[in-house]
């Protein structure tokens, strides 16, 4: 098995998203997390540390739509498969301080997509992957 520091830079950077899907438990296609304009950054960097970002960026949403908003940061480990972050911080109250946010990682070609573990959102069990791609080799 490759070492833990190899591992990690694979995945250490800045990134930003450039699409998100979701689909229920029977394959239909649900709306796009973050909307058809999502935008947000994720940033990992080589002490172990990680803050995501990620919103509806439409400037109006259509009535009735609220708008899509995570954050989080915490300290985070990577085994090559899955990201695992333990929260310290975050604006969604589902998410747990103290608890971890579960990713499967893989590659396509120069993307990262993440995949988090199936969820229930506005009462739909949803699979979502957010994909991403790196804007810088090392945070700033």
């Amino acid at each position: 098995m490759a070492d833990a520091k190899a591992l990690s830079s694979q995945i250490i950077g800045i990134w930003k998203i450039v699409d998100a899907t979701s689909h229920d438990a029977d394959g239909k296609e649900l709306p796009k997390p973050y909307g058809p304009l999502g935008m947000g950054l994720v940033t990992l960097n080589a002490a172990g540390r990680m803050m995501a970002v990620l919103c509806d960026g439409r400037t109006v949403l259509p009535d009735g739509v609220s708008r899509d908003y995570a954050s989080y940061c915490g300290n985070y480990s990577f085994d090559g498969e899955t990201l695992i972050t333990r929260v310290d911080a975050s604006a969604i109250p589902r998410i747990a301080l103290g608890g971890e946010q579960i990713r499967k990682v893989r590659f396509e070609g120069q993307r990262m997509v993440l995949t988090p573990p199936a969820s229930v959102l506005h009462g739909i069990v949803q699979h979502r992957e957010i994909y991403w791609e790196r804007v810088s080799e090392s945070p700033a």
